[in-house]
């Protein structure tokens, strides 16, 4: 059977005109038709596909730029906000220990005014204090006096009833006094 196809394809092919390449005007006109179709085809797609492909990449390359361009501009802020607080963070100690020297100063002087009032105050108690003691020691004295002076009248009295005379009477009452002494009814 292979034999039979073999003859007939040297058959075909003698019974043939001569051609170049072996190619005929059907053949070449066939060929002409296909790259015209392709060429329209791809035209075509260039039209419907790729210019609207295109334009989809042209429009992700802008976004893509205008978000690099965004986060450049971000990371150049964020860089600038980092220097800020940077700076912000090595003052910070300076701050708190300015801010502590000031409460301590404060606190001194108010210490110091608490201080004073209260020295203040407690020279008033005490000059109030040695004022009543120097009232409640002259009521003493006063009534010291008056019991002195009620003992010289008993005294008086005996020596009226005994029928003493008014020298004796005072010397009595001075006698007494001088003995008695004057720290003694004052203090």
């Amino acid at each position: 059977m292979k034999s039979i196809l073999l003859s007939k394809a040297v058959l075909l092919t003698t019974e043939m005109e001569p051609r170049i390449f072996g190619l005929d005007f059907q053949l070449l006109n066939d060929a002409i038709i296909v790259l015209i179709s392709v060429f329209v085809l791809f035209l075509l797609a260039s039209y419907l596909l790729f210019n609207p492909v295109r334009k989809m990449l042209d429009n992700r390359r802008a976004k893509i730029k205008g978000e690099l361009e965004t986060a450049a501009a971000d990371m150049a802020g964020a860089a600038a906000l980092k220097k800020e607080y940077d700076k912000k963070l090595k003052n910070v100690n300076a701050e708190v220990d300015e801010i502590l020297s000031a409460a301590r100063k404060q606190a001194l002087v108010n210490e110091n005014r608490i201080i004073a009032e209260a020295r203040e105050e407690a020279a008033r108690i005490i000059s109030r204090a040695q004022t009543e003691a120097e009232l409640e020691k002259e009521k003493a004295a006063d009534a010291i006096k008056t019991e002195i002076i009620d003992v010289a009248a008993l005294m008086a009295g005996k020596a009226i009833s005994d029928q003493l005379n008014i020298q004796i009477q005072e010397k009595l009452i001075n006698d007494t006094l001088k003995e008695m002494g004057k720290s003694t009814w004052q203090s």
